[in-house]
């Protein structure tokens, strides 16, 4: 059974509605448990858990420092190409974007290596725009080869491929996909992606599935806040991540949850998550499930990323830029997205420290060829 067949019947507005039913007395349950299910979970990031947000910190970190230690790992994201066939309404890279394209040569590539490991990087995230026919497995994977001899983590956010093509991203070196849902209501799925290959909902929901099934490592999954009601986009987040856990438990996950940032195109979110909900979702996670990954972006303010270093975030990327080519000659008319928080890694990694908290530039080493 696919993650699919167990969501395809659920009613997007009951859903919503089970969550706002929670009372304070559910989520005084939900917080005296030790393993909770989906229904606390609900409570937790119900508004009825408004009151509760300062034991639900405190909770968070002890369980973070319980599983992870008091360590944070830094990341920077390689974009390869911002080619994109996908017409999304809210993306930069909208086909239908009058903005600059480019995707990276081997000379490129080997450019922007070099400034990212100058800047002391050991785990690279590289990613593209959806656009096979110019940066297709085959272009990615000679990429990954490229970045292998010099880093010791090599992660993929790429169109969603098949098992086999990421079978063979991992033997390449690939240790890590992450692949966002974007939303995960799918009566209004086509709205947000009208055209292009993300507009097939069923697909990009398994994709997480066949990235598993692959052998790779480590799974990244996620929704983009600002399209529809957050509370219920993170409820089915939760039912994919335990779905994902209990059918592929050898694989390990990471999960992220990033708020819409100005773009190319100028669409304007529907739905607003403030930094308060932001914290109560994350401190959700933590509780309901102690062992996932939780990564937070540049596109999170200065102020926010600094408060949450020691409550439930894992990772977090520092000195980004979202256009292909950006760290040797950067250009903001190949952007993305902009970021929120543009301190340097060595700005980053001085106020971890000054948290009482280590850096780590790798949680991943390649022993066998």
């Amino acid at each position: 059974m696919e993650f699919y067949d167990t969501i395809k019947d659920l009613v997007w507005e009951e859903m919503t509605e089970s969550i706002y039913s929670k009372t304070k007395r559910d989520v005084e349950r939900a917080l005296s448990k030790e393993t909770l299910n989906l229904e606390d979970f609900k409570a937790l990031i119900s508004p009825a858990a408004e009151d509760y947000l300062e034991t639900m910190a405190q909770m968070s970190r002890e369980l973070t420092q319980k599983r992870f230690g008091k360590v944070i790992l830094l990341y920077i994201p390689m974009y390869l190409s911002n080619e994109c066939s996908n017409h999304c309404i809210y993306c930069g890279f909208n086909h239908n974007n009058d903005i600059a394209r480019k995707t990276l040569n081997d000379e490129e590539i080997l450019e922007e290596i070099k400034v990212i490991k100058q800047l002391g990087y050991d785990n690279v995230l590289l990613l593209t725009g959806e656009y096979p026919r110019i940066a297709g497995a085959d272009y990615i994977e000679h990429a990954i080869e490229l970045c292998r001899p010099h880093f010791a983590a090599i992660n993929l956010e790429v169109y969603p491929m098949k098992v086999e093509e990421y079978a063979r991203m991992a033997k390449a070196g690939c240790n890590s996909v992450y692949v966002y849902q974007e939303t995960f209501n799918e009566k209004r799925y086509k709205h947000y992606h009208p055209k292009g290959m993300k507009s097939n909902y069923k697909w990009r929901l398994g994709t997480p599935e066949r990235i598993a099934q692959a052998g790779i490592h480590r799974v990244g999954i996620g929704a983009l806040i600002g399209l529809e009601e957050w509370r219920t986009e993170m409820l089915y987040l939760a039912m994919h991540l335990k779905f994902m856990e209990k059918n592929y438990w050898q694989t390990k996950y990471s999960i992220s949850f990033p708020r819409m940032r100005p773009a190319a195109g100028g669409y304007q979110p529907n739905f607003l998550m403030s930094e308060k909900q932001f914290a109560q979702t994350l401190w959700a996670f933590r509780i309901f499930d102690n062992d996932v990954e939780i990564t937070m972006s540049t596109r999170e303010t200065m102020n926010m990323r600094d408060h949450f270093i020691t409550l439930g975030v894992t990772s977090v990327s520092a000195g980004s830029h979202t256009d292909p080519g950006g760290y040797a000659h950067p250009n903001e008319n190949l952007e993305q997205f902009h970021i929120n928080d543009d301190r340097s890694p060595k700005e980053m990694e001085e106020m971890i420290r000054k948290q009482g908290y280590d850096v780590i530039y790798k949680d991943w080493d390649r022993i066998l060829n």
